[in-house]
C-alpha cells in the first residue's frame, strides 16, 4: 500500500470508521531518511493516536535505529514489514523475502523490540511459497521475541496478489499464539469481514486494497458487525463530497503539481465501475491543475444528478 496510505488517506479512513491506521512503508536505511518520499511517508502530523510507523529493511541495526528515531519524533507503535511482495523490496531481502530466513527474522525482531519501549508489531504473509507456508513458525517466533500483535496476509510471497487469499493458515496461527492477530486479504464486503473473523478467530481485520476508492467500507463493516444489517451505500452527493475533501488534502499535502498526479489513481478507484464515468476518468487522468480536477468532477456529478 506504499503510495496509497499517505496521511490524507489515513485520516480519511479514520474519519470513516477505521479503528487504527499505519503509515506507508518507510525505508530503514538512514541514507534515505531525508528524501522527499521518505519524509512524505513518515509524516503523521496531526493524526489521531495511536501513531504507528511501518519500517522496511533487512539490517537489524538499521531497523533498530530507525525505530528509535521514529519513536523520538512521535511514533507510538513500530510496525515491521515482512509482508510486501514487491520485487524492488524483496530483491533487497526486505519485506516478504525475509520469511525465507528465519535466523535473520529473529535478529531483526529482537533488535527492534530491544531498541524501543513502545509496542512493536509485525506484518507477514503465510510464507515464501506454497511448499513452505511457514507462517505458523514465524508467528511463534515473533511472540517469543516480544512482538505485541501480528497481521497476516493470506497469500504467500510467490503469489503476490494473484489468486485468492486463504484463511486456513491465519486460523492456525490464531490457535497457537496468544498475541492479537489481524487477518488480511480480499476482505471487500461486510459479509466477508464477518466470515473471516468467525472462521479465523482473529482479533480484527486489516483492510488494504479493499478500501481503495471505497473508504466507506470501514463504517459499513462496523455497522454490520454491530447490528447484523447492511448500511446503505454512500449517495452520489457524499461520494462527491468525500472526493473533494480528499483531493483538497492531497493538493495541500504534496503541493499542487504532485498532488494532482497522486490524486489521479484515487479518482480512478473512486469512479471505476460507476455509471457514466468512462469519459470523465479519461479526462481526469490528463488534467494538470487542481482547478481542472475540481471542475471536471463538479460537472460530472452535476450531470449525474440531472440524469437521476
Amino acid at each position: 500500500m506504499a503510495g496509497v496510505t499517505d496521511r490524507p488517506f489515513r485520516q480519511l479512513c479514520r474519519k470513516l470508521g477505521a479503528g487504527y491506521v499505519v503509515t506507508e512503508m518507510v525505508a530503514a536505511d538512514p541514507a534515505l531518511r531525508d528524501t522527499k518520499k521518505s519524509m512524505w511517508r513518515s509524516d503523521f502530523a496531526g493524526e489521531a493516536t495511536p501513531v504507528a510507523v511501518q519500517l522496511a529493511g533487512s539490517d537489524p541495526a538499521w531497523l533498530a535505529e530507525a525505530a528509535r528515531y521514529n519513536v523520538g519524533v512521535g511514533a507510538q507503535i513500530i510496525d515491521i514489514n515482512m509482508g510486501c511482495p514487491v520485487k524492488k523490496v524483496c530483491k533487497k531481502l526486505a519485506g516478504s523475502a525475509l520469511l525465507s530466513n528465519l535466523a535473520l527474522v529473529r535478529q531483526i525482531l529482537e533488535a527492534v523490540v530491544a531498541a524501543v519501549e513502545v509496542p512493536v508489531t509485525l506484518k507477514i504473509r503465510t510464507g515464501p511459497h506454497s511448499e513452505n507456508r511457514n507462517g505458523v513458525e514465524v508467528a511463534r517466533l515473533a511472540e517469543q521475541c516480544g512482538i505485541a500483535a501480528l497481521a497476516v496476509h493470506g497469500r504467500t510471497r510467490a503469489q503476490r496478489f494473484r489468486g485468492v487469499a486463504e484463511y486456513d493458515t491465519i486460523r492456525e496461527i490464531c490457535s497457537v499464539v496468544s498475541m492479537p492477530v489481524f487477518a488480511n486479504g480480499d476482505v471487500t464486503t461486510p459479509q466477508q469481514a464477518l466470515e473471516v473473523l468467525e472462521y479465523t478467530a482473529a482479533e480484527g481485520l486489516m483492510i488494504g486494497r479493499g478500501a481503495q476508492g471505497n473508504p466507506w467500507l470501514f463504517r459499513e463493516i462496523n455497522h454490520f458487525l454491530r447490528t447484523g444489517k447492511e448500511l446503505a451505500p454512500p449517495t452520489a452527493e457524499e461520494i462527491h463530497a468525500v472526493m473533494y475533501e480528499h483531493l483538497v488534502c492531497l493538493h495541500q499535502f504534496y503541493g499542487a503539481r504532485t498532488g494532482v498526479r497522486v490524486a489521479r489513481k484515487h479518482i480512478g478507484w473512486y469512479l471505476k465501475g460507476r455509471p457514466g464515468t468512462e469519459q470523465v476518468i479519461y479526462d481526469l487522468m490528463r488534467v494538470q491543475s487542481p482547478q481542472e480536477q475540481f471542475h471536471l468532477l463538479e460537472q460530472h456529478f452535476l450531470a449525474q444528478a440531472l440524469v437521476a
